[in-house]
């Protein structure tokens, strides 16, 4: 059996993962589809995590990647998070992960609708008002949730979350039906309606990304490539942390490792999978330093973390399992960073990393405050602090 060492795990990730010298990448569609995607619930995710990684990184070339030339697109995916995925992936997440996310999504949104009192067929009128919000979608060309209610009264009508609790809060369902079409598959959100930072965006067609519409892939299938992919981006790994990723049931896990050409492995006395034709030594690789934003793909790649994190998961995930901003040196988590309202880029380290790698955090935090320019942003996700 092919033992992996914590230093080859490591050396992997600083190349697999674009962060190391030399293993830059020009074009973002290129840095998500190594990566399965950016996480893209904080909208500043997908442009830190891409700057990180790109040779010249543009704010601008990335925005033209999703809005534009569409190589990219946002859909959500594995654990309900929200991903910017190439288009070229899209099928394929779609059948592995997105349309389970949308069956629990809708079954939901069926009760929320019986409980609220607005049909005696909650299916039928939910098919109904979901024709015809896509129907205004595509008249529109480019709508907000609140200028497609405009179209579709049914969308204002409103629904009642967590009933009878402190948390319970009223809402149109408009705020649901139209990001359940997103999750089938049969839109997406385009455009924000502020920065590259706003979280409030415009939804399109499918189509304006994929003429001709989502194509429908076979869902066993899709999970044995979504496996393979996994596992070149982040394997070896136990097959706790892909079943965490994907949040598949064991059985739908099983079933795809066993379609796929994996093989067991030891890491340094746990038991682990990887492809069969991914064995090779991994080549120690150049120092390297990294500030990588909150929900970045890396620090979110695996639920068991301390082999690149220790014992500082703390300092960098909030009780949700939300990961902040980190410092990485070299393949580990070495402290986190933040955004002061004047625009310095400030970081707090764990341990003593020396001069060398200080002096490097140092130059790539003077590096993302001039990349970030005027622009303010704060985490939305992840432990806060403030520097002193």
């Amino acid at each position: 059996m092919r033992t992996f060492t914590t230093a080859e795990r490591r050396n992997r990730l600083a190349v697999r993962h674009h962060l190391a010298p030399g293993a830059k990448r020009a074009d973002v569609a290129e840095v998500a589809d190594d990566l399965i995607g950016l996480h893209g619930t904080d909208p500043a995710s997908i442009f830190l995590s891409a700057a990180a990684r790109m040779k010249r990184p543009h704010i601008e070339s990335i925005e033209r990647a999703l809005y534009d030339d569409r190589t990219i697109v946002r859909m959500l995916a594995m654990r309900r998070t929200l991903f910017v995925v190439p288009v070229d992936l899209v099928p394929m997440v779609q059948a592995a992960a997105s349309d389970a996310v949308a069956a629990t999504e809708r079954k939901k949104l069926l009760r929320w609708i019986d409980e609220a009192g607005i049909t005696p067929d909650a299916a039928k009128w939910l098919r109904r008002v979901s024709a015809k919000t896509l129907a205004i979608v595509r008249e529109l060309g480019s709508g907000t949730s609140t200028e497609i209610a405009e179209h579709v009264p049914e969308l204002r009508r409103k629904i009642v979350l967590a009933p009878n609790t402190k948390w319970g809060t009223e809402q149109p369902i408009g705020t649901r039906v139209v990001p359940l079409l997103g999750v089938e598959g049969r839109i997406a959100r385009g455009r924000p309606r502020g920065s590259w930072i706003s979280t409030q965006h415009r939804w399109e067609p499918i189509e304006n990304w994929l003429p001709g519409g989502l194509e429908r892939v076979d869902a066993d299938e899709a999970r044995v490539q979504l496996v393979t992919r996994w596992l070149r981006a982040f394997g070896p790994a136990p097959i706790s942390d892909l079943q965490w990723w994907t949040k598949w049931t064991l059985r739908d896990t099983r079933v795809a490792l066993a379609a796929a050409d994996v093989t067991e492995v030891d890491i340094e006395g746990v038991l682990g999978i990887a492809l069969a034709d991914d064995l090779e030594t991994s080549k120690p690789v150049r120092p390297w330093v990294a500030l990588l934003p909150s929900l970045d793909p890396t620090v979110m790649g695996w639920q068991e973390r301390t082999w690149f994190i220790g014992a500082h998961a703390r300092e960098v995930f909030d009780r949700a399992g939300n990961a902040g901003a980190t410092v990485w040196s070299d393949g580990r988590v070495v402290g986190t960073w933040a955004q002061l309202p004047g625009g310095e880029i400030v970081w707090r380290l764990f341990e003593d990393v020396g001069s060398e790698a200080k002096a490097a955090i140092a130059k790539e935090a003077e590096r993302l405050r001039a990349w970030v320019g005027a622009t303010r942003f704060t985490p939305r996700f992840g432990p806060r602090w403030t520097a002193e």
